[in-house]
């Protein structure tokens, strides 16, 4: 087990370097100079060029790749936004909090919802439950995020006034009891979670049912019923964990897809996460900013892929012997 994870930790280390070498060319690929959106269109050269030199752009680019490489490796220095002129590394640092609460709550429920109603279809193969299950799965993996959260901000925050309508937290928040402001947070938090974990939870139900239907019909399920053990056994520690494998691979790939999906949520319900840096970054053409957070998003890709192999591992011992 062990020689298997420093193996994939190694070889996510390179996949990481690779992943910054390419975030920073391909940054650099983009026509013009980011600072003109900046300055007056009659601002003269020793400014321009006292500014390119703040920012290190008069360098050759290889030059600047390796002492952004140099200070991101050593110091985590992610730059100085051209924008705001605040550090990078602060304005990642005060929106990645936000963006995992709302990714974590997301996979929380996508697990829990697509896990154990998958299990419940699967037991009730044919029968009403797995029917109607198998319906609402269908519509909500068929139905876009950003048109489900439009719907329900409409229901619940517009017309019965249930829920907020965006925000973390209310403004008088950090004045509230600490009760309070734990119920003010869950009450922000329910439809961005439900909107951006709705469509995995269906895919994870579609994934466990299938799993649990083939693993029900395997032999060692059969000899564990023969041999006189509680269903609920059979089905939790023999058919489930072995159900679980395509399961825990489909999370780990989709976790990319769903930090991804947090910069329309992020828009729509007005969260102060990644996200909506990203998209205020695009607007304002960013280049440091819209650098660190394509690196984040790109490095939950290489981290869930990592969990995955190590989960499937201990779920399978097989795994490790074939790698």
């Amino acid at each position: 087990m062990l020689v298997f994870v420093v193996r994939r930790l190694l070889v996510s280390a390179l996949l990481v370097l690779g992943l910054l070498t390419l975030v920073f060319f391909v940054s650099r690929l983009a026509p013009g100079d980011p600072l003109q959106s900046y300055l007056h269109p009659d601002v003269d050269a020793a400014t321009l060029a006292h500014l390119r030199a703040r920012f290190g752009l008069d360098q050759p680019l290889p030059v600047q790749y390796l002492r952004w490489l140099q200070a991101f490796v050593l110091d985590f220095d992610l730059g100085v936004s051209i924008g705001q002129r605040r550090a990078v590394r602060d304005i990642v640092l005060e929106a990645l909090p936000y963006t995992l609460q709302l990714a974590g709550a997301a996979l929380l429920l996508r697990l829990v919802l697509g896990v154990s109603l998958g299990v419940v279809a699967a037991l009730r193969r044919g029968g009403k439950a797995d029917l109607g299950l198998g319906v609402l799965a269908l519509l909500f993996y068929s139905i876009p995020s950003f048109w489900l959260g439009l719907i329900l901000l409409l229901v619940f925050a517009w017309e019965l006034h249930w829920l907020p309508t965006g925000q973390a937290h209310a403004l008088d928040a950090q004045l509230l009891a600490w009760p309070a402001r734990l119920w003010d947070t869950c009450r922000h938090l329910v439809l961005p979670v439900f909107v951006l974990g709705a469509g995995g939870a269906a895919s994870t139900f579609r994934y466990t049912r299938a799993g649990m239907i083939e693993t029900l019909g395997l032999d060692f399920v059969r000899a564990a019923r023969a041999r006189g053990l509680r269903e609920r056994t059979v089905v939790v520690h023999h058919a489930l964990r072995n159900a679980l494998l395509p399961v825990v691979t489909l999370v780990g790939v989709s976790i990319p897809a769903l930090v991804g999906g947090t910069v329309v949520i992020e828009t729509l319900f007005s969260w102060p996460g990644l996200g909506r840096v990203t998209i205020d970054a695009i607007a304002q053409r960013d280049t440091p900013v819209i650098m660190a957070t394509t690196y984040v998003a790109g490095l939950t890709a290489v981290l869930g892929s990592l969990l995955a192999d190590v989960v499937s591992c201990w779920l399978d011992p097989r795994i490790r012997m074939e790698s």
